[in-house]
């Protein structure tokens, strides 16, 4: 049977609420006080928790506050007062507890809220499919931990991400399968209807793409929304561009709202830092847009690959699928060559290529005679052309520097050739 920890300094009340809870079948555990409440946590957890506001050493609402912060509300905690006000009410839901009861609380509505908090709780956090579409490195085997542990905890989630990054596929893996997730493309709908907003996503998830686009009317909006969503066990995703922190000092996130998300941030890693990812995600786009194009398919050259993967992809997953199609439509017959990408790509952003560079498009022996070259080159510039002194630094017999210089067409600058 589920087990129910009981927080209250009124005796009376611990044994009533126990005598009540024990008749309808559940194990019941109680804590006079925060710190016995905080030890019964640490001992074991249960499937709900009653907890008291207003108690001697330390309020419920703090409690509550400290075990969320810790990542510890992974059961329902129902909140109860004898002086309750709206604001003391908003305040707890908002802070992840189920439901708030005001004392004396009636026996029917006990009954009947401790039915739906544990229901609430045995439908545990699932996710929906996995994070293929972003890629199957360490760095999204991460993420996709990272949000799991998000989920478990029941609490909402920030994404950090640039545009791009699959911010979406991130939230429809938290949403639960077969379960409505529900896109607010009209933020006016945050501050006039939260609360439609919440019935559409029922036992599903909200996702709200940018947060710092909302007005402080839509982000009040979302608080309330947030605070309501154990009601509708729905689960809220939203997407910030920057930074929280700075969101909150430039004047673009309220202090409210920043308190309400702060506590699961989650960074979307953009793909110029899933470098091992980007051959696998390169060829499944190159495959969808041939599917989509009715193309026979096409591949990448290796060469081709590689630039791919050194590009700094600054439109992200975005760029990658447009890059694709494309390279797709203009070539239709294939393989893709480096020419090609670096067509499309235009010069690399920041640097022109060395020689190094170059020479990994070149056959082995090749690549080695122009690296002879250039090495040669430089070190006879360093030892003013001297035969002897270049050969020695080089560790290279003279007749041998000579064969070499002639070999690979070296000249010395201002000689006829």
């Amino acid at each position: 049977m589920p087990e129910i920890l009981v927080v209250d300094d009124e005796p009376g009340i611990r044994e009533l609420m126990r005598e009540i809870l024990e008749e309808e079948g559940y194990e019941v555990r109680m804590a006079e006080n925060g710190s016995r409440a905080r030890a019964a946590l640490d001992d074991k957890n249960p499937d709900l928790i009653l907890l008291d506001i207003w108690m001697p050493d330390v309020d419920g609402v703090t409690l509550l506050k400290e075990w969320r912060g810790q990542g510890r509300l992974t059961m329902p905690v129902v909140m109860m007062s004898g002086h309750g006000t709206v604001h003391t009410a908003v305040e707890a839901t908002r802070l992840g507890a189920f439901d708030y009861l005001e004392k004396p609380i009636a026996y029917k509505q006990l009954l009947d809220t401790v039915k739906k908090a544990l229901a609430s709780r045995q439908a545990k956090p699932t996710t929906s499919g996995t994070l293929e579409e972003l890629g199957s490195g360490e760095s999204v085997k991460r993420l996709a931990q990272r949000l799991g542990l998000a989920a478990s905890a029941g609490l909402p989630v920030l994404l950090l991400a640039e545009p791009g990054t699959g911010e979406e596929v991130a939230a429809r893996f938290l949403t639960p399968p077969d379960a409505p997730f529900v896109r607010v493309d009209d933020p006016a709908e945050l501050a006039n209807r939260p609360a439609d907003l919440l019935a559409r996503a029922k036992g599903g998830l909200v996702y709200v793409p940018d947060l710092t686009s909302l007005t402080v009317m839509q982000q009040r909006g979302l608080i309330l929304l947030i605070a309501r969503r154990a009601e509708f066990a729905a689960r809220v995703v939203a997407v910030i561009r920057v930074a929280p922190a700075q969101a909150l000092a430039e004047g673009r996130l309220t202090a409210e709202l920043h308190e309400a998300l702060a506590h699961a941030v989650v960074d979307l890693p953009p793909l110029r830092a899933r470098g091992e990812d980007i051959p696998g995600l390169a060829a499944r786009a190159l495959e969808a847009a041939c599917v989509r194009l009715r193309l026979p398919p096409l591949k990448f050259t290796d060469a081709a690959m590689s630039r791919l993967a050194e590009h700094d992809w600054p439109g992200n997953l975005v760029e990658l699928d447009t890059l694709t199609g494309r390279l797709a439509l203009d070539d239709g017959v294939g393989p893709i060559d480096l020419d090609a990408i670096d067509a499309a790509l235009g010069p690399r952003a920041g640097k022109e290529k060395t020689g190094v560079e170059l020479m990994l498009n070149l056959p082995l022996k090749d690549a080695r005679d122009a690296f002879e070259k250039a090495y040669l080159e430089a070190l006879l510039a360093a030892c003013d052309w001297g035969m002897s002194r270049a050969a020695e630094r080089a560790g290279l017999d003279r007749t041998n520097l000579y064969r070499k210089v002639k070999q690979l067409g070296i000249e010395a600058p201002g000689k006829e050739k």
